[in-house]
């Protein structure tokens, strides 16, 4: 696939999800630059547009989920890599203004994410899994954080993610061996959320997007900053954060919602945005 097709399909339902897919199964679902930028492009949309009220993350095929930044076709700067008039600092901007960029677009996004992995999330493609906030996989998928294989120092925020996901110790094992981690293996370090037989996974994730959707707009975009602040900062700042979040929630139509359902004894109708 060439890069001037990004191969990332983008809609918006009626039901307030936007569905993301990656669309390059002939190549892995390997990313280009062109299509980590549209990827990056359809994060941050999802973000603005208060129709989106929850994100689901896919990719085309069975094989691959993504196998990463496409290295045959430069897609992590290879040839910046080995150009021997390189500068210092090419490769640290290439990856601060692509690939980090990529991964935090989906951390930022005030929209739950779901992410469904049919197949293999490698190197980069891991990344995107890690940075969701909720992952369904198939029982036949992999996640394996392949670049000690190719002699790349882990990228795309995988240090960062896997560190604050499964702790120092494991997070060193895998990206120091760069071993396979099966679906049974991924939902018991918790770096997934639902395992599933391949012909059900999309049910499932379909199920979990139209939850979040559903839901109040307001509270969840919350709870995911508050989620953040507290793995990444002390007691402190995370109590603020939580005492000043509760503050803007209590605003909202969709918690007046919730205390009317509790007391009317019926299911809530939340509005959203």
């Amino acid at each position: 696939m060439s890069d001037e097709a990004p191969g990332i399909d983008v809609s918006v339902g009626d039901d307030g999800v936007q569905r993301i897919t990656i669309n390059r199964p002939d190549i892995g679902n390997s990313l280009s630059p062109l299509a980590r930028d549209a990827l990056i492009d359809a994060f941050t949309r999802a973000n603005d547009d208060t129709r989106v009220r929850a994100v689901l993350l896919g990719a085309a095929g069975e094989r691959h989920f993504c196998a990463g930044a496409g290295l045959a076709a430069g897609g992590r700067g290879s040839d910046a890599q080995r150009r021997p008039d390189k500068r210092p600092g090419d490769i640290a901007r290439m990856l601060q203004q692509g690939w980090q960029r990529l991964v935090a677009s989906i951390l930022d996004c005030d929209k739950p994410v779901v992410t469904a992995v049919k197949g293999t999330a490698a190197g980069a493609g891991s990344s995107l899994v890690l940075a969701s906030d909720l992952v369904v996989m198939s029982t036949e998928a992999t996640l394996v954080e392949a670049f000690v294989h190719r002699g790349i120092l882990p990228d795309s925020g995988a240090i960062h993610l896997l560190t604050r996901i499964v702790g120092l110790r494991k997070a060193a094992e895998l990206l120091m061996l760069g071993e396979p981690i099966d679906a049974t293996a991924c939902e018991r370090l918790g770096l997934v959320n639902r395992v599933a037989e391949p012909q059900d996974i999309d049910g499932v994730a379909e199920e979990l997007v139209q939850r979040l959707a559903s839901g109040p707009t307001v509270m969840l975009s919350m709870t995911k900053r508050l989620l953040a602040v507290s793995s990444e900062s002390g007691r402190d700042r995370a109590f603020e954060q939580e005492a000043w979040a509760a503050e803007v929630v209590s605003y909202t139509a969709d918690l007046q919602e919730g205390l009317a359902s509790f007391a009317e004894r019926r299911k809530p109708r939340f509005h959203g945005f």
